[in-house]
């Protein structure tokens, strides 16, 4: 029996049928004494096998593919064309509960090869040229979290010097302690900029400024 119920693979196919363009791949990274490496990747699978354009591989964390991503932790779960958006879009442990619709909204914005934003919003984006990581801590039962995820990836999607990074954080209890994460979603940005909430593109994209300018 699988993780994705029948009726939720009905409509997922018939989603992925109106969106999906270009190909995509979800990338399941694994690695040892890992507890939810072996959920990850079935549900990859799972959502791979819905559309001949989603591709599902398995790498392991030190791999030459994880290196290059700057990947350490596993289960990660990225969502990529294998070009322009490498390991930008990614999910450090499971993306179950809420964040498996940021996870079917990423894949449709990959494969468009674009995502939607403001005017107002993408001309702030555009200017940011320095590397930029967008940490969001999240919980699996958290109905404000995907908002946040997905506003790190759209941004991703649309400025290559962007990183997008959902955090499971009761799967990395140190790293959500490292951070006093003591509410969700609660967002880190280049480990400096902090503030818990999941605000509209127009607020969040202040918070980015405001780490990229830091680095000027």
């Amino acid at each position: 029996m699988g993780y994705i119920q029948d009726k939720d693979k009905k409509y997922l196919k018939g989603e992925f049928d109106k969106n999906l363009k270009e190909d995509v791949y979800i990338l399941v990274f694994v690695g040892d004494n890992c507890q939810y490496c072996g959920v990850a990747s079935a549900i990859a699978q799972e959502v791979a096998e819905l559309h001949p354009k989603i591709h599902f591989e398995e790498h392991r964390i030190g791999d030459d593919l994880s290196e290059e991503y700057g990947l350490k932790n596993a289960p990660t779960v990225v969502i990529t064309d294998k070009e322009k958006y490498g390991g930008r879009i990614r999910y450090v442990g499971l993306p179950s509960g809420y964040e498996f619709s940021s996870m079917i909204e990423d894949i449709i914005d990959v494969s468009r090869r674009t995502a939607e934003v403001s005017q107002e919003v993408l001309e702030k984006l555009m200017k940011i040229d320095k590397p930029i990581i967008i940490q969001i801590f999240v919980t699996p039962t958290c109905p404000y979290c995907p908002r946040a995820v997905r506003t790190s990836h759209r941004f991703a999607i649309l400025n290559e010097n962007i990183t997008g990074e959902m955090v499971e954080a009761m799967e990395f209890p140190e790293w959500a302690d490292k951070w006093k994460v003591m509410s969700v979603p609660h967002i880190v940005i280049n480990e400096d900029v902090q503030f818990i909430g999941a605000y509209p593109d127009e607020q969040y994209i202040e918070y980015v400024i405001q780490a990229y300018e830091k680095m000027r």
